[in-house]
Parts: C-alpha cells; sequence; structure tokens
C-alpha cells in the first residue's frame, strides 16, 4: 500500500507546529470539522457528528488503584530512571505506568500528563470505536449529471466524499474499473469534488480530485501509480477512463445527479491496524476529524477510560505536537478500554495495534520482546511505548513508558528496550499469543468494496 504520502511518526517534526496549523484548516475546510475549536468545557460533552454505537456488555479488566506497586518492578523501575538522570534528563520528565490484571506493578508520575507524541493514536483509536465500531467503512459515492451514450458520459462526474482516510491508487483503480463495466470510457464534463474526499492521505480537494482523475485512467499514470498497480493482482485490468474537463469544488451535490459507484472503504479495525502500524499522522487526522475533532477524540476516550478529562489534553488527533498530553495511567486505560471493548466482538488490541514479530511497520528496527502488542510515540525531545506485553510469570502485562526532556530519541529507544527486556527475562517469555491478545484470523480477507448503485 501506499505509504510514502504518509507524515510518520520516526520522522523527527521540528517544524510541525505550521504544518499542523496547515493541516487543520485543510480539514476544517473539507471535512467541516468544528471539534478544534469548540468552547465546551472539561465537563460539558462536545457535539459529534454521529452518535456512538450501543456496546455490549464490558469485562471487568480496568486500570489498576495508584497505592501499593510492586517492589521488585518498582525497583527495576528506578534503576532505569537513575540511568536517565545521569546522563542529565529529570525525573519529572518520564512517566511509567504498569499493571497485571489490577495489580499495580509500578508507577511514575502515572497521573500526570506528558508529552505523548503518538500515542495520541490509542485515543483516536478509542474514540473511533465508540464512534463509529470496527465493522463501519467509510463510503465515497460517486454519481453523474448527464446520461451515458455509447461509452461516453456527457455530464460531470460528482465525488461525493465521507472521509475515507484510506482511498489510495488501488481505490481508485477499482472505481475505474467499475466505471468501464458500466460502460463508461469518456467524461465530456469535470471531476467536481463534494465533502471530505481524501486520495493518497492529501488534504487538497484539488488535488485529490487531480489523483482521482490520474488513477481511473492508465493512459495518464505516473510512475508511482504503475508501481502501485503492480501490487495489485495480475489479471487486474487497467481501466480507461479519459476526463476531458478538469477539476471542480463543490459545497453541496448538484440535485439533478444520478449514483453510478459507492465505494466502501476497509471496516474500521483494520484501517486503525494500518494506521498504528505505520503511525500514519495524516490517516489519524481524518479520522479524527471524522470524530469530531480532537476535543471531542479527548473526551470520548477519556470517558471510555474512566480517567479525568485533565489526564487527555490532545490539539491534534496524530500526535504530532508536543502540546498534545497524556498521563501513563490514562494510556493504559485506554488501551483497557479498547480490550474491553472489542472482546464482545471477537476481536482483541492486537487487531488493532502492531505485534512486535508478526506485524511490519515503523517498529521493525525495534529491538522489542516478541508478540508484545505496541504502540509508540516520537516526536523531536519525546519518545514513548506503550501496549500489552504477554509474559509466562504475571500474565499479560500493560505497560506505558514515556520519556523527556531533551533531544535523545535514539537513546530514550533504547534504553526502553533494556527496560523490558530486562522486565521480560524476570517474568520469562512466551512462545505464542495467550487468548485474551490473540489475533481474528477471520477478518484476514477483509477489502475495501467497490459497488454499482441501480
Amino acid at each position: 500500500m501506499l505509504w510514502r504520502c504518509a507524515l510518520l511518526e520516526k520522522t523527527a517534526m521540528s517544524n510541525s507546529r505550521p504544518l499542523l496549523m496547515m493541516l487543520f484548516g485543510l480539514l476544517l475546510a473539507t471535512a467541516g470539522c468544528s471539534g478544534a475549536g469548540s468552547s465546551k468545557s472539561a465537563s460539558e460533552p462536545p457535539q459529534t457528528a454521529s452518535s456512538p454505537t450501543t456496546q455490549q456488555p464490558l469485562p471487568s479488566l480496568t486500570i489498576a488503584p495508584t497505592t501499593a506497586p510492586d517492589p521488585q518492578t518498582s525497583q527495576v523501575v528506578q534503576q532505569y530512571l537513575s540511568k536517565l538522570a545521569a546522563q542529565g534528563f529529570s525525573a519529572k520528565s518520564h512517566g511509567i505506568w504498569m499493571q497485571s490484571g489490577s495489580t499495580l506493578l509500578a508507577n511514575h508520575q502515572g497521573t500526570i500528563p506528558l508529552s505523548a507524541a503518538s500515542l495520541t493514536k490509542v485515543a483516536t483509536s478509542l474514540a473511533a470505536l465508540q464512534t463509529f465500531g470496527p465493522d463501519h467503512r467509510f463510503e465515497t459515492l460517486i454519481g453523474t449529471t448527464g446520461p451515458i451514450e455509447n461509452g461516453i458520459l456527457k455530464g460531470d462526474l460528482i465525488v461525493q466524499g465521507r472521509q475515507d482516510p484510506f482511498f489510495v491508487w488501488e481505490e481508485a483503480i477499482a472505481v475505474g474499473n467499475l466505471l468501464n463495466k458500466l460502460q463508461i470510457r469518456q467524461v465530456t464534463g469535470n471531476v467536481v469534488i463534494v465533502g471530505g474526499f481524501y486520495m493518497n492521505y492529501e488534504l487538497d480537494p484539488q488535488k485529490s480530485g487531480a489523483l482521482l482523475k490520474e488513477g481511473i485512467n492508465a493512459q495518464s499514470w505516473s510512475e508511482e501509480a504503475k508501481t502501485q498497480y503492480q501490487t495489485l493482482p495480475p489479471t487486474t485490468p487497467r481501466p480507461q477512463v479519459a476526463i476531458a474537463g478538469s477539476v471542480k469544488v463543490a459545497s453541496s451535490v448538484p440535485a439533478n445527479t444520478k449514483p453510478l459507484v459507492r465505494h466502501r472503504s476497509l471496516p474500521l479495525a483494520e484501517l486503525l491496524k494500518k494506521m498504528n502500524r505505520y503511525s500514519n499522522n495524516l490517516m489519524a487526522e481524518i479520522i479524527a476529524s471524522s470524530v469530531g475533532g480532537a476535543k471531542v477524540v479527548a473526551y470520548k476516550a477519556a470517558e471510555a477510560a474512566g480517567v479525568p478529562q485533565t489526564e487527555i489534553l490532545l490539539v491534534n488527533g496524530s500526535g504530532l505536537a508536543v502540546e498534545n498530553r497524556i498521563s501513563p495511567r490514562a494510556v493504559c486505560a485506554m488501551f483497557l478500554a479498547i480490550d474491553r471493548y472489542l472482546q464482545p466482538m471477537n476481536l482483541t488490541v492486537a487487531d488493532i495495534f502492531t505485534v512486535v514479530g508478526k506485524d511490519t511497520g515503523i517498529l521493525d528496527e525495534r529491538k522489542l520482546p516478541p508478540l508484545a502488542v505496541t504502540k509508540s510515540g516520537s516526536l523531536d525531545a519525546v519518545s514513548a511505548l506503550a501496549g500489552a506485553l504477554p509474559t509466562q510469570k504475571q500474565g499479560v502485562v500493560w505497560f506505558v513508558i514515556m520519556n523527556g526532556g531533551g533531544a535523545n530519541l535514539e537513546g530514550f529507544r533504547s534504553q526502553q528496550e533494556t527496560l523490558l527486556q530486562t522486565l521480560i527475562s524476570q517474568w520469562g517469555t512466551v512462545q505464542t499469543l495467550p487468548a485474551e491478545l490473540s489475533v481474528n484470523g477471520e477478518r484476514s480477507t477483509q477489502t475495501s468494496l467497490s459497488e454499482a448503485v441501480n
């Protein structure tokens, strides 16, 4: 899949503030997101564009009390913090939370919000699941304002976007081939973009429309499009839909539009897995926008996790800003909330986050314990790692490690890895994922869908 257009967490973002301002401006203009500018108080639920799905009863796994952590684990953690202090990094710049079941193993500044980087995506994942459910598919509707005669569509091609965060070359090729099946090979009019249509994570509707125009016509493919075509089954046709006009952006769908094609994205669970494996910032921003914006994400995540609103403070949905601050306890509580939400649906956190040694992504080069289910976060002076660590003696250990205080990204990462390896050597490794962290193999065949309408 095309990931080169994405902004990944492993790239240091020293100039992230201007980028985010541009990014949010585009999201607001194209998607109608009002969450980032909400004036509601933390105790008052922000407005959302969608109603949450009805949840099933949740299992009892909850955040551990803050008192009396395990002495042995706390000693190992203190040694870890002492090494950081010897390098000049204040203990106030770090946060740690570890628990097994309801037993607290370690707690250092567990309730203090710290710069979270891409651990923000845990909040975005939780809020999206709460809003839409794991099987939700984002739709893109395509219609026309004119008749089809002898392979020629005499009118405009209307593209109504509904905030699909993963409409890439492969999706455009599928849509183009379906238009060919509908006997459309030429369009005399324009491509008209309405609503939140993002292709290849491009937030500018004009550019997204131009990419779609290219994608549905193999005669105009760039080398990048040709490369992505090679990843498809060899029998996949090359679409031929030539559009005579240009790309236009409209505020509403023309009244005389007749539907042609409905494209439905991968289910949300699979989208979140892709987003988290590659820490795709633009996917995260689009998904957060679909929920209602950063403030809505923070509110819903805190409510679901059962932590105070003051422990989840967000200015965006990706983590691409030092102003995003989450407490270690809240990160752990969000993982547990995702776990509780998914269990009745035969899913686990492993269906949403990276399984070390099983899933490719940005953690490929990290020396982490195999089978840990993890999410990382990185900015110039911030490194964080969180998730679930299966062990022999402690069962599943839910852990959060947050480091900051200076430009020491590789050093922080290396020491996180050493800490986890030290702990796993005491607790014992496992050879297979336990049931509570298993992946639902039945979902491996999920794909996006394109279908003719009428």
